[in-house]
C-alpha cells in the first residue's frame, strides 16, 4: 500500500522557495498524500517540523512511512483540512502555524488504483471517496440524484456544456454500477463531432461527480477560513489548485484577506482588524505560478497546476510591517 501511494510532489521547488522566507516552526501539510512535499520541506528547512493531514487512510499510512526518518519533526494524522483548527489544537502542541500547504484534487495514487473508482481508464465499482469512512459514494450520486440535480452537479463542477444530455442519459441507463458503464454512457451522450476532439469525453463528468462525492469546493472554502485563524504573523498559506473553480475560490479568498475585495461580504468567522486598513494578508502571487516545461515533461499531471501564496500580516493593534520586510511579489 505504501509503495502504491508514492507520487511526485507538484512544484516542490516553488513551494520550498515560497516558504523559505517564513520563520521556522510548524508547517501544516493539509493534504499530505504520500508525504512528498513534506519530505522536501523537512530536508530544506532543519528549523521546521510538519503536521501532515489527510482524509485518505492509505495516504496517512504511506506518509508516516516516508517521513519516519525525520523522527519527531514529522507527525501525520487522519483528518480533513476543513477541521484544521481543531486538528491543530489537538496535535499542534500549542503552536501557531508558520506555513500551511494545500495540494488540492485527486492524487496519482488514487487515480491509478482501479478499486478506488476514480478513473474512466479502468472498469471498477463507482466509489470516488477520498475518505473510505464516509457514506456517500459515486454510486449514490449517479443512481439516486434527481436528473435536474445531477445535471447541476455536472454543469457546475465539470463545466460541461452537455450536462443536461449526460444527466438524462445516466438516469435512463440506471442502475449504473461501474466506471466503464458510466464512461460509455457519457461518451454516447455527447455529439460525435465533439467527442472526437480533445480529452476523454467523460473527463469533466467524472471530475464533477468526484467533487460532489468529496464536497471539494465547500471543504476548500471551510479550510481556507480555518487557515486564517491558525497561521501566525509572517506565516504563509500556499494552495496548489488544478482547475479553474478551485483557483478562482483561492484567488478571491486571498484578495479578501488582503482587503482588495471590499465589495464582497466578509464571513463572520474572519477577524476584523480596524488598525490595519489594508487587510489581514499580503498576496505574494498576483498571478498563479505554473510548473516549468521540464516538470510537465517529467510529470504530465502537473500541467494544470496553479500555485498561489499569501503572507499573514501582524495582527498586533497599531503595528505595521514595512514593505522592505517582504520579498518582491511573484508576478
Amino acid at each position: 500500500m505504501v509503495e502504491e501511494f508514492s507520487h511526485l510532489p507538484v512544484m516542490a521547488r516553488e513551494v520550498v522557495e515560497l516558504l523559505s522566507a517564513m520563520p521556522g516552526g510548524l508547517i501544516i501539510d493539509c493534504t499530505v498524500g504520500g508525504g512528498g512535499h513534506s519530505a522536501v520541506l523537512l530536508d530544506a528547512r532543519p528549523d521546521v517540523h510538519v503536521l501532515g493531514l489527510d482524509r485518505d487512510v492509505d495516504a496517512v499510512e504511506a506518509a508516516r512511512s516516508r517521513l519516519a526518518r525525520f523522527g519527531d519533526r514529522a507527525k501525520v494524522v487522519h483528518g480533513r483540512f476543513e477541521q484544521l483548527g481543531r486538528l491543530v489544537e489537538q496535535h499542534g502542541e500549542g503552536e501557531m502555524a508558520m506555513g500551511i500547504l494545500m495540494d488540492l484534487g485527486v492524487s496519482s495514487a488514487q487515480l491509478d488504483r482501479p478499486e478506488r473508482g476514480f478513473s474512466y481508464r479502468f472498469d471498477a465499482p463507482l466509489d470516488m471517496r477520498m475518505d473510505s469512512k464516509q457514506l456517500l459514494t459515486a454510486t449514490d450520486v449517479v443512481n439516486d440524484y434527481e436528473e435536474s440535480d445531477l445535471a447541476t452537479v455536472i454543469s457546475q463542477y465539470g463545466e460541461e456544456r452537455f450536462a443536461r444530455r449526460i444527466a438524462h442519459a445516466i438516469v435512463g441507463a440506471r442502475p449504473v454500477r461501474t466506471t466503464r458503464e458510466l464512461a460509455e454512457i457519457v461518451r454516447d451522450a455527447i455529439p460525435a463531432a465533439t467527442r472526437r476532439r480533445g480529452p476523454h469525453p467523460a473527463r469533466r463528468t467524472f471530475q464533477a461527480i468526484r467533487m460532489e462525492v468529496n464536497r471539494e469546493l465547500p471543504n476548500l472554502a471551510d479550510g481556507l477560513d480555518e487557515s486564517v485563524h491558525v497561521i501566525g504573523p509572517r506565516g504563509r498559506v500556499l494552495v496548489l489548485a488544478y482547475h479553474s473553480l478551485e483557483d478562482r475560490m483561492v484567488k478571491e479568498t486571498f484578495a479578501r484577506w488582503a482587503g482588495d475585495d471590499a465589495d464582497r461580504d466578509v464571513p463572520a468567522k474572519l477577524p476584523v482588524l480596524p488598525s490595519r486598513p489594508h487587510g489581514l494578508a499580503r498576496v505574494l502571487t498576483r498571478k498563479p505560478m505554473r510548473p516549468s516545461a521540464a516538470e510537465v515533461a517529467a510529470n504530465p499531471r502537473a500541467e494544470s497546476a496553479r500555485l498561489r501564496a499569501v503572507e499573514r500580516l501582524s495582527d498586533v493593534p497599531g503595528s505595521e510591517v514595512a514593505d522592505t520586510d517582504f520579498p518582491n511579489d511573484v508576478a
